[in-house]
């Protein structure tokens, strides 16, 4: 039974599925999967085959309503809550009623414990994941990776840097968005640097859909990407004085952290090194910059422009 209810959910996530590859899936024979599809259809699930494509679900079938374990209620009420502070207005609307909906259809005493716990569990996010002018990018980013448009638009860095300008216009090919830390990031190939590139949402300006359609690579994998957008390695030895607090406000972009006779070293991976200047120097003397050297200059000159206003 849990196959055949894994076999129409699996119909449902996809256009077409193959024999073979539900076989591999649930570790059976293709006749028993034959066989599965026989039966479905016989309780009235209306599965077509086609040759060359699979099976297929006729258009517009859905399974009735599922029942839910208070856990697994929970856990979806909880996930709207969050999911709605993370996105815009549109988005968020949708995880409310999604939320709404999943209550009316919960028995009395699994509906109370639900809002009981929503009540109770909170999530305090910072303000940055919620900024409006990340909010205002999210629909028009939405619609170009759905219709795989190209988008134009302005990039800003603190620093100019490669010759460029501390603004530019770049336009690229968006794969996908992740978040992490305290910022959503764009995953796009970068028509400029011929290079997918991952870029702070927070940093863009007068975004623009075109006309052109891309495919995205079938290599493509946004896990990979996550970690692959951080290629600047980073390494900051902390004194014996800074190393416990420096543990408990790890940044985001920690790759290691190891003991060191004189203090903790950390390393750091991140997008830019400048990433991390500003923060380095809120740990004033009590943190230097091992690697790269280009950061080391930064920070001196940095430094420099401090003591001359003193």
């Amino acid at each position: 039974m849990d196959r055949l209810l894994g076999i129409v959910l699996e119909l449902q996530r996809r256009k077409h599925v193959r024999a073979e590859d539900l076989a591999a899936k649930y570790e059976t024979s293709k006749r028993t999967i034959y066989r599965d599809m026989q039966a479905l259809g016989e309780t009235g699930v209306p599965i077509i085959a086609e040759a060359g494509k699979g099976y297929s679900l006729v258009a517009g079938y859905f399974l009735p309503p599922l029942t839910f374990t208070s856990e697994e209620a929970t856990m979806l009420a909880l996930g709207s809550d969050l999911m709605a502070q993370h996105f815009d207005a549109q988005y968020r609307a949708a995880a409310e009623s999604a939320a709404a909906k999943l209550e009316t259809v919960l028995p009395a005493q699994q509906r109370a414990q639900v809002e009981y716990l929503r009540k109770s569990i909170v999530f305090i996010v910072p303000e940055t994941l919620a900024s409006e002018s990340v909010a205002a990018l999210l629909p028009t980013l939405r619609r170009a990776l759905l219709e795989r448009r190209t988008i134009r638009f302005h990039y800003h860095t603190r620093y100019a840097q490669d010759g460029e300008p501390a603004k530019k216009t770049r336009e690229a090919d968006p794969y996908g968005m992740y978040h992490h830390g305290d910022a959503w990031y764009l995953v796009a190939y970068c028509h400029l640097r011929q290079a997918v590139r991952s870029f702070r949402l927070d940093r863009l300006s007068q975004l623009k859909l075109r006309e052109q359609i891309f495919e995205v690579p079938a290599d493509f994998k946004m896990e990979q990407e996550e970690d692959d957008g951080r290629r600047v390695i980073v390494r900051v030895l902390f004194d014996e004085e800074a190393a416990p607090w420096v543990r408990e406000a790890r940044a985001y972009a920690v790759e290691a952290i190891a003991e060191h006779a004189d203090g903790l070293l950390v390393t750091y991976r991140v997008n830019e090194a400048r990433d991390l200047l500003q923060w380095l120097l809120s740990w004033g003397s009590h943190a230097r910059v091992l690697e790269p050297a280009s950061l080391r200059e930064e920070l001196a000159e940095e430094a420099r422009k401090i003591f001359s206003l003193y």
